[in-house]
């Protein structure tokens, strides 16, 4: 199982059916085989927020919702998060492409990237660091029960030397 599979195979076995994308190089994989696999209703957006709202109303559809985003939308979708998904307790699973760690090309990614496990520690949200891809399908898997558990988004970061 190499990392693309395992994030796929996690969130099929997390029962996930509804999931919303920002795009990103490191995910486009994944967002191919989302994209094929016909028990799956993946929506592309073009902000966090707006796909943390599309979220909230499909989770309250029935559906089992997540997000596949870079870490680097996180600031944009704190507030969404925080007063959307926390407050009424929706469940969310957010895979992040988490840039800016060791290995990181783009300078530009580096301040975010440091800054994001100190975000959700700050926002008292619980996050899982996979390193390998056996790692990564257990914690997906994981962080939809801790998510449902505690009524407010989990995340899931994957960094660059995670691919």
């Amino acid at each position: 199982m190499d990392s693309t599979e395992a994030i796929y195979n996690g969130l099929k076995d997390a029962g996930i059916d509804f999931i919303v994308s920002v795009p990103c190089v490191n995910l486009s994989r994944l967002l191919e085989m989302i994209d094929e696999d016909e028990t799956i209703i993946h929506v592309p957006v073009t902000r966090e927020e707006e796909g943390i709202g599309l979220c909230a109303g499909a989770y309250l559809g029935g559906k089992k919702t997540a997000i596949l985003m870079q870490n680097s939308g996180l600031g944009n979708s704190i507030n969404a998060l925080k007063s959307l998904t926390e407050l009424y307790k929706f469940p969310l699973l957010m895979v992040m492409s988490h840039r800016g760690t060791e290995g990181e090309n783009i300078c530009g990614q580096v301040p975010m990237g440091e800054s994001t496990p100190l975000i959700l520690k700050a926002m008292n949200f619980n996050f899982f660091k996979p390193g390998s891809p056996e790692a990564a399908y257990e914690d997906i898997r994981e962080s939809w029960e801790l998510s449902l558990k505690e009524g407010k988004p989990v995340s899931v970061l994957l960094e660059i030397k995670y691919w």
